[in-house]
């Protein structure tokens, strides 16, 4: 008969090993849910009512952002494997900070289409504009899960629930918070150059 230490052991051990391939299970429709969004932009564009128009500045800088913070928190997971607490968490303090960053500049760029008479909906919107504006905020959603995301990692940084040798926790936050990047800069570069 097995006892319940090595039973719990042995569950630990399970959800350890279905961790990363659940997380890149989710990244793939995730993948595929943005993929179908912008096939249909890309469809679209074929309509007589088609407005291009460029970017606004805001999302130029929440780029820059949003790649800085991929390097503090790649920085942050380097120094944790040399156990260099400290110096890993303030990285992933200032990945938070810029992902909100990130978030708030999303937000000016709105506002700067809407101050050119850009809108999402409403008679004075274009099918371009509420489609940018309806993925961009798409994937603001799922940045703002990377976000609260980091916040756990945060949390447990604080705890100590992290070590150089057991860090998963850390390394699941860490390809999620990298995927969201990544994908934004895909579709920051899909609508700079597909208008």
């Amino acid at each position: 008969m097995i006892d319940e230490q090595t039973l719990q052991g042995e569950l630990t051990t399970a959800k350890k090993k279905s961790a990363k391939p659940m997380l890149w299970v989710s990244m793939i429709s995730m993948v595929m849910f943005f993929a179908g969004l912008t096939s249909a932009y890309v469809i679209s564009m074929k309509r007589d009512d088609w407005v291009s128009f460029d970017l606004p500045d805001a999302f130029f800088t929440s780029t820059i952002l949003i790649v800085a913070s991929s390097i503090t928190l790649f920085l942050s997971q380097r120094f944790l494997k040399q156990n260099k607490r400290q110096l890993s968490l303030i990285l992933v303090v200032i990945t938070l900070i810029l992902g909100i960053g990130f978030v708030w500049l999303q937000y000016v760029g709105f506002n700067q289409l809407k101050s050119v008479g850009l809108f999402f909906t409403g008679p004075e919107s274009t099918v371009s504009t509420s489609f940018i504006i309806g993925i961009t905020f798409m994937h603001v959603i799922h940045l703002l899960a990377g976000l609260i995301v980091l916040l756990v990692v945060i949390y447990n940084h604080f705890k100590y629930k992290y070590k150089s040798d057991d860090m998963l926790g850390f390394e699941l936050g860490a390809i999620f918070w990298h995927f969201v990047d990544i994908l934004w800069i895909y579709l920051f570069f899909f609508f700079y150059f597909i208008k």
